[in-house]
């Protein structure tokens, strides 16, 4: 036996290093590189591993490779929603829920949850995710290393734990007895040395960002405090992320010197020249014109119902003319679903998408939308070295959808291939008929 052992024990420690990395050769009709704003046509995708080792038009393929042949579709990095919530999922109708959901599940169960929705979240193309919070005390991380771990399959997660945030987090006013459940969703600061031993906590728990409410209703955090936060984060490298949605608290976040403002549905002309010029990315979590219906559809009284949505339409109208002055202005954006609701007849990957319906709804240009959800978003996580771009030396996170995206954004809904770190993780058109002959 110990014969045997020995002389088995060289061939099992070489056969690894003999194979190497597995080799593929994605090839479509045309690829979105991230970057150009024209597609390169009769694309080749040449992948070792899980890296993109050469990138262009009818690339000669090395013998031995496997060619995954994808046909007419449009090749483009795996999309990054930079604001998601995927330990939450809470109906979209109901006041109050946010309580009635900290009060009733555990952080385990929504971890759980994370699991079954970063799935979908991957399935529909998004292969990275920053996670802004309420994912109970660390929920998100937890989440982060068993796809990490590969326990289950879902995005790359950048994990933020509890927010900080002013006294009461984004609850309303609880009695004494209750107001426990705050600190399970949020790390509330009073003070300036409150708010950097909140920022090291939260970096010892494991966070990739600093998600900060700066307003909580008529409760602002202060800008000293706001200093101390960006200060402890920027100390240790990690970027700030700052929910704002009022012209004081926007104001605030950017004179602290924060990374993203999300949201800001009342963006002030005078912040437009700072968020350019320090390159402070405005992620706009904004709503698509469809989903007034949806907010109608919650009254059963047809008059209310009309109000509910027209009340929807001017405010649609606002978030759209903020964003044309933020970008004619030259703020750099990214996208973000900021998705925390169970949305009847979508998975939570395609509610998510409808942001970039959204953002088309207010004139942006396909172009510019796909490098919000693409290379921009990769730079304000800080992984813009690794993603966002399909380019020689980045991983191979990558989608293919049919049809000419740039034609046609709504080629995003029909999803036909994805690749996560070189690996498949969807392929439809086995569904199509399309796979016999198409791989070898």
């Amino acid at each position: 036996m110990v014969l045997l052992w020995s002389l088995s024990e060289p061939a099992r420690a070489q056969a690894p290093d003999s194979q190497g990395p597995a080799r593929l050769a994605l090839r479509a009709a045309r690829l979105f590189d991230g970057k150009n704003a024209r597609l390169l046509p009769d694309a080749v995708v040449l992948v070792e591993g899980a890296s993109i080792q050469a990138v262009g038009t009818r690339l000669p393929i090395p013998p031995g490779t496997r060619v995954i042949d994808l046909g007419d579709v449009t090749l483009l990095p795996g999309l990054v929603d930079a604001h998601s919530h995927l330990l939450l999922e809470v109906p979209l109708d109901s006041a109050g829920s946010l309580l009635d959901y900290v009060a009733r599940t555990s952080t385990a169960e929504r971890a759980l949850l994370g699991a079954k929705l970063g799935r979908e979240m991957l399935e529909a193309g998004f292969t990275t995710v920053r996670d802004l919070g309420n994912s109970g005390r660390n929920g998100d991380v937890a989440l982060r290393k068993a796809i990490q771990e590969g326990w289950v399959t879902g995005p790359r997660l950048s994990a933020c734990t509890r927010a900080l945030a002013p006294p009461g987090g984004q609850m309303d006013t609880l009695q004494p007895l209750a107001q426990g459940l705050i600190e399970e969703e949020y790390a509330t600061v009073s003070g300036v040395e409150a708010a950097r031993r909140a920022v090291r906590q939260a970096l010892y728990d494991g966070a990739d960002c600093i998600k900060v409410i700066v307003d909580n209703g008529p409760n602002l955090l202060t800008l000293e405090e706001l200093k101390a936060i960006t200060e402890e984060a920027h100390r240790r490298k990690r970027p700030v992320a700052a929910h704002a949605t009022n012209d004081d608290s926007v104001r605030l976040a950017v004179q602290a010197g924060v990374d993203s403002v999300e949201h800001a549905y009342s963006l002030p002309e005078d912040v437009l020249a700072t968020m350019a010029r320090k390159r402070i990315f405005l992620v706009p979590t904004d709503t698509a014109a469809a989903d007034c219906v949806s907010v109608g559809a919650t009254a059963a009284d047809p008059e209310l119902r009309r109000r509910l949505e027209e009340r929807c339409k001017k405010g649609i109208a606002r978030q759209h003319e903020r964003l044309r002055r933020a970008a004619a202005a030259g703020v750099p954006l990214a996208a973000g679903s900021d998705m925390y609701g169970a949305i009847p007849g979508l998975t939570r990957g395609q509610a998510s998408r409808r942001v970039l319906t959204a953002y088309a709804e207010a004139g942006l240009s396909p172009v510019d939308i796909l490098r919000m959800a693409t290379v921009n978003a990769a730079e304000l996580l800080r992984l813009h070295d690794r993603l966002g771009s399909l380019e020689a030396g980045k991983l191979a996170d990558v989608l293919a959808v049919k049809g000419d995206l740039l034609k046609d954004l709504g080629a995003l809904e029909q999803v036909r291939f994805v690749m996560k770190e070189g690996r498949v993780v969807l392929d439809a058109r086995a569904g199509e008929g399309q796979a016999e002959g198409s791989v070898r």
